[in-house]
């Protein structure tokens, strides 16, 4: 290599690292949480860099073969998806309240996602800065290379935090009452509670709130299984839960009116109070499995963030 390709392939790939550093993050759901999860991705991310960043001087080399070996590498990311949701997958057993298979998959497919962004900010650094120093003079290659990489950084940032449940519903603190046997979140239907010692239980430690879409689409996402899960998820890893394996009268349930389609919330959280919990529910990002509006367009930022 000449020195302007290798410190194209040198800014690329650093930029492509530096990427994937600033969008791995231990967010509110707590993962990745472990030393050993971020020496692995990182890993990974740096491998995806390096790809980024050769393509391009392999290609003006004419090392097709090359190219094509690095073209070949870059298909085994996804490999990656299917590493997270087999991971995850193996920790629902010892949830108390599971993510659910739509939120695994969503995650799966963010950690996935982002190691191609790495791929694609080493790839424009690179080329880029290449593209500079042949077609405008060597003088403006520093300049061209730094700037597409501040760029893409900042693109990175940007698509770090998606939309949120909050975006497009509105949450407020309901009634949580029997009628005989029955419960409910102001008058919609959420189980049956026979024991007497039970029904107290559950007014000694439930919370209920309700959720109120503000359009048809909000609605249709927010009414889905899967993401009707991830809210319930999402609090009990936030606040922790009063659920335990033998008292499923403080399982956490998310029922829909059917006339208004508002969702009625009860939730056992063990820490927090009605603030806490209905900022946690404000905060579950919308899943891509959950029909209604796709993911970039379920708030006002874009895609969902993750890992």
């Amino acid at each position: 290599m000449d020195g302007p390709t290798l410190w194209a392939f040198a800014m690329g790939t650093a930029a492509g690292f530096l990427v994937r550093l600033l969008v791995l993050r231990v967010d509110y759901r707590q993962y990745p949480s472990c030393p050993h999860n971020y020496l692995a991705h990182l890993t990974v991310g740096f491998i995806a860099a390096v790809i980024g960043a050769m393509f391009t001087p392999a290609l003006l080399a004419g090392e097709y073969a090359a190219v094509t070996f690095l073209t070949l590498a870059a298909t085994q990311f996804r490999e990656v998806r299917s590493v997270e949701r087999e991971t995850l997958r193996s920790l629902e057993q010892s949830l108390l309240v599971a993510r659910g298979p739509d939120y695994i998959e969503g995650i799966a497919a963010v950690f996935e996602a982002r190691n191609y962004l790495a791929m694609a900010a080493a790839l424009t650094t690179a080329t880029v800065g290449l593209a500079a120093d042949r077609l405008l003079g060597p003088y403006l290659f520093w300049p061209a290379a730094v700037g597409a990489g501040v760029l893409t950084l900042v693109l990175a940032l940007g698509l770090r935090s998606g939309g949120r449940v909050g975006d497009v519903a509105d949450v407020r603190p309901a009634r949580l009452r029997f009628e005989g046997p029955s419960l409910y979140v102001d008058d919609i239907y959420i189980m049956n509670v026979g024991s007497p010692e039970a029904r107290e239980q559950v007014l000694r430690w439930g919370r209920a709130y309700l959720l109120r879409a503000r359009s048809e689409e909000a609605a249709a996402k927010l009414s889905h299984p899967g993401q009707r899960q991830a809210i319930l998820h999402d609090v009990c890893a936030v606040l922790g839960t009063r659920k335990d394996l033998a008292m499923p009268e403080l399982t956490p349930m998310i029922r829909q009116q059917v006339e208004t389609g508002d969702l009625g919330v009860y939730v056992t959280p063990a820490v927090g109070d009605d603030g806490a919990v209905m900022a946690v529910i404000r905060r579950v990002p919308p899943l891509e499995a959950a029909p209604g509006p796709d993911p970039g367009g379920f708030g006002a930022r874009g895609a969902r963030g993750g890992g």
